[in-house]
């Protein structure tokens, strides 16, 4: 997904508008309405890996995307997420993305999921830490210094997937709970909002239809079930 965010004026907004009338995209009323009528709309910044980007699902089916609808159906006036986040990136990667991309903040919310990469490939778990810190930092940055705009994600469980088979799944599990331990400690110290999605994503060891295809990442099934713990936190913090 080239996931873009454009600042549209109000002659822009109607142009836009005219454009996803003839090419047979869909807005979200109150966005459209708030478009039209140059108010202010709100905006998301999402960053992150494969389960950010949603890797083996349909665009509709990512979970900043599907959080991002249901917030709209709300009447939530929010843009479109932007997303910067790519399958098998380290926390080290994504950050240097988000140096390259240079988001102009502020965002009215931001979340951020990363570290899986960093479990598999043995990375240890104090450059995790410094790492992660920068992250959140600069997550905080782009949320205008507003730590409850900034949501951070567990890193889910890939040991449980069918492509985890083979592997030392118990071992993977307690890497993984201590890498969480650390983005847990990070996400309260910086006031910021943390959301264990990781017990869902251990559900999938009895449940198929929580997988994709590939046998490893989350289905949109699994997403939705994250977007339901996400959505209440993301609700007060745009209030």
């Amino acid at each position: 997904m080239k996931a873009t965010l454009t600042a549209i004026s109000q002659y822009g907004g109607v142009f836009f508008i005219a454009c996803c009338l003839f090419t047979g995209c869909i807005l979200p009323s109150d966005v459209v309405k708030n478009k039209m009528q140059g108010l202010k709309t709100m905006r998301y910044l999402a960053l992150g890996d494969s389960y950010t980007i949603g890797e083996s699902v349909a665009e509709a089916e990512r979970w900043p995307v599907q959080l991002a609808a249901r917030l709209q159906a709300t009447g939530v006036p929010l843009e479109p997420p932007q997303i910067i986040a790519r399958t098998g990136w380290t926390t080290d990667e994504l950050m240097t993305a988000i140096e390259r991309q240079n988001p102009q903040g502020p965002f009215d919310l931001v979340s951020l999921l990363i570290g899986v990469n960093n479990q598999y490939r043995g990375r240890n778990s104090a450059e995790y830490r410094k790492q992660f810190h920068i992250l959140l930092q600069t997550a905080l940055t782009l949320a205008g210094g507003k730590p409850d705009r900034v949501i951070v994600l567990s890193i889910p469980d890939w040991g449980v997937t069918p492509f985890g088979r083979g592997n030392d799944r118990p071992k993977i599990a307690t890497e993984i709970d201590q890498f969480n331990a650390i983005n847990r400690e990070e996400t309260v110290q910086a006031g910021a909002h943390y959301v264990d999605i990781t017990p869902i994503s251990r559900q999938a060891a009895g449940d198929a239809t929580l997988i994709a295809e590939d046998g490893l990442h989350p289905a949109g099934k699994m997403y939705q079930l994250w977007v339901e713990l996400v959505e209440p936190i993301a609700q007060a913090a745009l209030k």
